[in-house]
């Protein structure tokens, strides 16, 4: 099944916001309702591919000669036209098609991945790899004046390997999360990794854009994951991974890993794998201040014990009730005033029932109060709706959009205060006043990330005042001392800052990295890197 072409996921799990939540957007927020209806798939005017004979002749012969697997007609071109963020869908709902692909290409296997890469070089068609379709950077949108083709992984979905022995997985990178899991459970194993967009994001893209899952703190990062991959370029294949770990000069995977198809696609990726944990337990916690909860989560991530899932949303967010989407206008929002906190143990009954009351005494000392398991069993049951939500308030006439970024833990408090300054008072001037929301998602032995939702009237301009609003953020973000992304990606949104936050040589030794596996510049162009 396809993804929502003008919005987020499954439309059969699209609700509308209840009235109670309308009416607070209008008292709080001045939301209005949307003026006219988003435009429908078949009023979007779609020009016609622009291929010509013998570079569509190449592409198909690529990918063995079946018309199926390269599509040029509008609703292939039109559902792989960039990512999920709130204004790829503000500009897909105005029927805005301008960074159309040419076409969409389904390669089965890393040898026609190779076979296309060299027909596009050849031609001078530019490729970015499509997995799930979730960026919400502007991944998926490459900064280049001519013609380009989505490489489309969805027929790379299998299992090929599993080693019980050493706990390790290969697998193909269009395959999806959920699919994944199905098939490491039927010989036991997790891969334990569940970001928000778990349902609908693929293999590859997890190690292409450094994934961070929500129970990180207990499976780590997708990069943490990843033993070795394989990457297929224009230039033929790159190969890591031999060993658990090495001493043999630079780690290769860690450069390929984030590189966002810029320096090439990943065709599999060997993973660590871990037993698929016998019980799942989340509770909720309390505390009166955002900064109380902080230090908790700190403790526990410093000194144990080390939850699976470990989360805490700010005063604003706990009481609008987004710390459990399910939660929105049903009043067990304002039940949970102060700070929620989810905390959540897997493993075997043994395990979980010690780490529960090692941790149960951390968060008393700290100021807790226990709420029980139901606030975790409502995270848990909620916690890919939020996208969903968001889209109910585009609907609705709101604008909501989110960020996140990572830092040491002594200058969170600076990195939370700047960045909510600057999106209050951005567009507080430009005359949508926002709601402005936080929670910690991911913790480290040595920082956190903070996870931002902003809400706000969609004014006469929403990406106007949005893209005021986002690069204001990038700026305090950078000047207190964070990182542009943590785990959404670099992208064309935060390609510039993130040349700031490296520096130019350190781009320049990228753009050499480019220049050998990319001479013809046909991956994804002026994603990651600025294009030369």
């Amino acid at each position: 099944m396809d993804m929502l072409w003008s919005g987020w996921g499954d439309p059969a799990a699209a609700t509308p916001l209840p009235d109670t939540v309308t009416g607070l957007l209008h008292d709080l927020l001045g939301v209005k309702p949307r003026a006219a209806a988003p435009v429908t798939l078949d009023r979007i005017a779609v020009p016609t591919a622009p291929l010509d004979a013998a570079t569509h002749a190449a592409l198909l012969a690529a990918v063995g000669g079946h018309p199926e697997h390269v599509r040029t007609d509008a609703e292939s071109r039109i559902r792989h036209t960039r990512g999920k963020s709130t204004p790829d869908l503000l500009r897909i709902r105005e029927g805005e098609v301008d960074d159309l692909p040419a076409a969409v290409v389904l390669p089965a296997g890393h040898d026609e991945v190779l076979a296309v890469l060299r027909a596009c070089a050849a031609h001078g068609l530019a490729a970015v790899p499509f997995g799930g379709g979730t960026s919400v950077v502007g991944g998926l949108a490459p900064a280049r004046h001519g013609a380009f083709v989505a490489l489309d992984l969805r027929r790379m979905d299998g299992l090929l390997a599993v080693d019980p022995v050493s706990r390790t997985a290969t697998l193909q990178a269009g395959l999806r999360a959920p699919h994944a899991e199905a098939l490491l459970a039927a010989h036991g194993f997790t891969l334990g990794h569940f970001p928000q967009s778990y349902e609908w994001a693929t293999i590859g893209g997890f190690a292409a854009t450094r994934s961070s899952g929500q129970a990180s703190a207990g499976y780590g990062r997708f990069d943490d994951m990843v033993l070795g991959l394989t990457l297929a370029t224009p230039e033929g294949t790159v190969e890591t991974g031999r060993a658990p770990r090495s001493a043999a000069g630079p780690d290769l995977r860690q450069l390929l890993l984030g590189s966002e198809g810029a320096f090439g696609v990943i065709t599999s990726v060997t993973v660590r794998v871990r037993p698929v944990p016998r019980v799942r337990v989340y509770d909720g916690w309390r505390f009166p201040t955002f900064r109380q909860g902080a230090d908790a989560l700190r403790s526990l991530a410093q000194d144990g014990p080390r939850p699976t899932v470990l989360r805490l949303s700010d005063e604003t967010e706990t009481l609008v009730g987004l710390a459990q989407p399910d939660a929105i206008g049903s009043g067990a929002a304002q039940q949970n005033a102060g700070c929620l906190a989810v905390v959540g143990f897997e493993g075997t009954e043994e395990d979980t029932t010690h780490g529960r009351e090692a941790a149960t005494a951390v968060l008393r000392a700290a100021g807790g109060e226990p709420l029980g398991e139901e606030p975790g069993r409502r995270w848990a049951h909620g916690r890919y709706s939020a996208p969903y939500l968001r889209d109910a308030l585009l609907d609705a006439g709101a604008f909501a959009e989110t960020l996140e970024t990572a830092a040491f833990w002594s200058r969170l408090p600076e990195l939370y205060a700047a960045v909510r300054d600057a999106l209050t008072t951005t567009l507080t001037d430009a005359g949508t006043p926002p709601l402005v929301m936080c929670h910690i998602s991911h913790v480290y032995e040595n920082g956190a990330s903070l996870y931002f939702t902003v809400v706000s009237a969609q004014g006469d301009d929403p990406l106007a005042h949005w893209t005021r609003a986002k690069h204001a953020a990038n700026d305090a973000i950078l000047t207190a001392g964070g990182t542009i992304t943590h785990h959404h990606g670099v992208g064309t949104d935060h390609r510039d800052w993130y040349v700031r936050e490296a520096g130019d040589l350190a781009v320049d030794a990228l753009r050499a990295v480019k220049r050998r596996l990319d001479p013809a510049g046909v991956l994804n162009p002026g994603v990651l890197l600025p294009a030369d």
